[in-house]
């Protein structure tokens, strides 16, 4: 099949999850066959250093950037006049606009790919309205993928008329995520990688910061960029602004613990899993988690994760023996490969659209 993305990047990781979520799942579909062609606006802030997939070393998509929507409609025309499936992300600029023309233009099956459902939701129920989707528009679409699983699925079909909601949780391709030997500069008692968010931040102060005050003989890291410089970090806290997806391997594999954090919509609905968990669990590390409705889903507490609230129960796992910090490291891995891989996604993402071309011609 030919397939159209139309998504935030694909190019540049920096301050965002979708370029990596993107890369393996495009690069899974490539793998089974398919052509991929990726459209994504030319962001000043994801240029020059901050763009870690250079568009002509793309061997798994033809990877189209763009200055101004209206210089690529006719682009965009010619391409899906022979694709068999036209996906649009969350957070596209101009996603209103753009998702107006596929429903003109594009007879064929139509898919949104919301990476920011509980977000999505929210301005939904205040406006009517995200940025780059209307409420109204989702009907528009053959099925509604989420990042989020859960009540938000009922919710997109009930009250905003999803024809087919259904999950499509982030993943990790076990090719470039795996346990590697640890590096002196990112060994730590416990290490957090996330882009800086006010909503995320008291619980990294109370998860992470914290702990790390009380013990000032042990390190830690905090791995992202966007912290505000006027944070007050502890002298055992190292600080990295941040780090492409080629070195996060090396990062999970050098710290003891891994810590989890859910912004607070996500933690709203609850299945809400980041990419970071996955990643870090396929290579291998001990993962503590704050607590959402859903997680048992993915990894079993206390076998597979530690959930932990408060300071208390950080530093509790922090005390565990290297042996069980191993063995809740090896069980997560062998869960996360079993049933949430890029591979994985892609034959769910293959299955969805040959259902929509099974209605589509009636069978």
């Amino acid at each position: 099949m030919k397939l159209i993305f139309l998504g935030l990047s694909i190019t540049s990781s920096w301050g965002n999850g979708h370029a990596v979520t993107y890369r393996g799942l495009c690069r899974a579909l490539a793998g089974r066959g398919h052509r991929i062609v990726f459209y994504e606006w030319d962001a000043p802030w994801y240029s020059g250093a901050h763009r870690d997939l250079a568009v002509d070393r793309c061997d798994y998509a033809t990877v189209r950037l763009y200055r101004e929507w209206a210089e690529v409609r006719s682009a965009v025309r010619r391409d899906l006049g022979d694709a068999d499936a036209v996906v649009l992300g969350s957070y596209v600029r101009d996603g209103i606009e753009v998702a107006e023309f596929l429903a003109q233009e594009f007879p064929g099956p139509r898919f949104f790919y919301d990476i920011d459902t509980p977000i999505t939701v929210k301005a939904f129920r205040e406006s009517g309205a995200a940025e780059y989707l209307r409420a109204d528009q989702v009907p528009s679409f053959d099925v509604y993928f989420s990042f989020t699983g859960g009540p938000v699925l009922r919710e997109l079909e009930a009250r905003y008329g999803s024809p087919r909601a259904r999950a499509l949780y982030c993943a990790v391709d076990p090719e470039h995520y795996r346990r590697t030997a640890p590096v002196p500069w990112f060994r730590a008692a416990l290490g957090y990688m996330g882009t800086y968010a006010p909503d995320r931040q008291p619980a990294l102060e109370e998860l992470l910061v914290t702990p790390a005050r009380r013990r000032p003989g042990s390190g830690f890291v905090v791995a992202g960029p966007q912290y505000p410089p006027r944070l007050d970090w502890p002298p055992n806290v190292w600080r990295i602004d941040h780090l492409p997806p080629a070195e996060h391997p090396r990062f999970y594999s050098s710290s003891r613990w891994t810590l989890n954090l859910t912004r607070s919509e996500m933690r709203r609905w609850g299945w809400s899993p980041s990419v970071r968990i996955f990643e870090a669990a396929a290579c291998g590390a001990a993962i503590v988690s704050d607590s959402w409705e859903g997680l048992d889903a993915f990894l079993a507490p206390g076998k597979e994760v530690v959930v932990a609230e408060t300071a208390d129960e950080v530093e509790a796992a922090l005390d565990l023996s290297d042996a069980e910090v191993r063995r809740i490291g090896e069980a997560a891995r062998a869960r996360i490969l079993d049933h949430h891989t890029t591979a994985v996604r892609a034959a769910e993402f293959e299955r969805e659209v040959e259902g929509v071309q099974r209605v589509r011609a009636g069978g």
